[in-house]
């Protein structure tokens, strides 16, 4: 099922006064901390922001003159959105995005900015299975056609230009490269080009722990939907993967890495404040991967593919809190304060360490409030205070319930 080289070369040959030819650069620190040679392939500084452009301008383009006559539909909450929103433009195409009536306002112009007066939003549903049903309807009763995100021979062909592009720079063995996987598209195009020219190089495919689609199936032998999953790393969060897509990976990558979600906020925080690099969640998989492949990569050339860098600002306080959750730096509680004077101030002085701070203080009760519980909130520095400050709650009369592992409850909280 591997797709041809010739055809991602012609697919690279179609793109280059399209997309970017992005930067493969070597990552000082991260190698320096991981112990191995990492490079990064910015993807996040393509044209919008993301590999999608290549696959959906690969489809588009390689249209006939009469179909693109007759428009593309697409189902998008983001950067395959975008990717479509800048090829019927600069085709001059006619193009229907569906996107859900929940899409960020910021994703939504975007799209808008990027397809102008060539494309038109069409807002619907809460998810985007909602979205993608209402796109197929509406290809069947307009004969449009329809771009898929991922399970598409030429979308995976423009994906592959990401590898080729790779290969093509490095001057060097590549030993491993790491891609991200939601629906993959970028995985399959990546195997596809590198298990002929590169069969040295191992591919690994980096899944949030939410979402292991494409994992799931390979365990199973079939392609299989996953009934519920953490949307929050949204680039890479998908309930089944593609049947093309699960045909070309299933034998062909050499593992997958499950990351937590907490850990990936951790990752685009990182990137941030130490590198002044942007990443949406799915563009920081694969450096989150690093920390759970630190033995395995030791001493040899590893690319990371960062995928993308639309991230909404309005995410930064949630990033942060999943980071600092994950980490064992933030921990809420229900406390019953004993029934004694100055039980509060106690608390304060003498449950707290020196470096405990409290960033949430709620009465669980408007009245009374001398004898009711608090909800409250602390940050400390290391994991390690955790534990001692239970024993001081204890030790003191400090009724508690600890909230951290209630998940539903976090959800609400954050």
């Amino acid at each position: 099922m591997i797709l041809s080289v010739e055809n991602i070369n012609k697919a690279a040959e179609n793109l280059k006064d399209v997309s970017l030819h992005t930067p493969l650069q070597h990552n000082l620190q991260l190698s320096e901390e991981f112990g191995c040679n990492v490079y990064l392939k910015r993807e996040d500084l393509q044209v919008v922001r993301s590999y999608k452009l290549r696959g959906a301008y690969n489809k588009i383009s390689s249209l006939s003159f009469e179909e693109q006559k007759r428009g593309v539909v697409c189902a998008s909450a983001g950067n395959h959105a975008q990717g479509v929103a800048y090829s019927c433009r600069k085709l001059n195409i006619k193009g229907t995005i569906y996107m859900p009536s929940t899409t960020p306002s910021q994703k939504i112009s975007q799209v808008k900015l990027f397809g102008k007066e060539n494309v038109e939003v069409v807002l619907t549903g809460d998810t985007f299975d909602d979205a993608y049903k209402a796109a197929l309807t509406f290809c069947n009763e307009n004969n449009s056609v329809f771009v898929h995100p991922f399970d598409d021979e030429k979308v995976i062909e423009g994906q592959g230009t990401v590898a080729k592009e790779i290969l093509d720079d490095a001057n060097f063995e590549i030993d491993y490269v790491l891609v991200p996987i939601g629906g993959g598209g970028l995985a399959a195009g990546t195997i596809s080009y590198l298990k002929y020219t590169s069969p040295y190089t191992k591919i690994i495919g980096v899944e949030p722990e939410g979402a292991p689609s494409m994992k799931t199936s390979i365990e199973a032998g079939v392609n299989t939907e996953l009934k519920e999953i953490d949307k929050f790393v949204d680039g890479a969060s998908v309930k089944k993967v593609g049947d093309k897509t699960f045909e070309i990976c299933k034998d062909k990558l050499s593992e997958i890495v499950l990351v937590p979600e907490g850990k990936v906020c951790t990752t685009i925080l990182n990137l941030y404040n130490q590198q002044a690099i942007v990443v949406e969640p799915a563009g920081a998989l694969t450096v989150t991967a690093l920390h759970y492949l630190k033995e395995k990569l030791k001493g040899k050339n590893v690319v990371c593919v960062v995928s993308g860098s639309n991230n909404d600002i309005m995410r930064t306080e949630e990033i942060r809190e999943r980071s600092l959750l994950h980490e064992g730096l933030k921990h809420f509680f229900i406390i019953r304060f004993p029934q004694r004077a100055g039980a509060l101030k106690e608390f304060v002085s003498d449950v707290l360490g020196p470096n405990d701070d409290i960033v949430h203080f709620e009465y669980m009760k408007k009245n009374n409030r001398e004898n009711g519980p608090a909800l409250i909130g602390l940050e400390i520095k290391i994991p390690e205070d955790l534990e001692t400050l239970k024993i001081r709650l204890i030790k003191l009369g400090f009724q508690y319930e600890y909230l951290n592992k209630n998940d539903n409850l976090l959800q609400f909280l954050m």
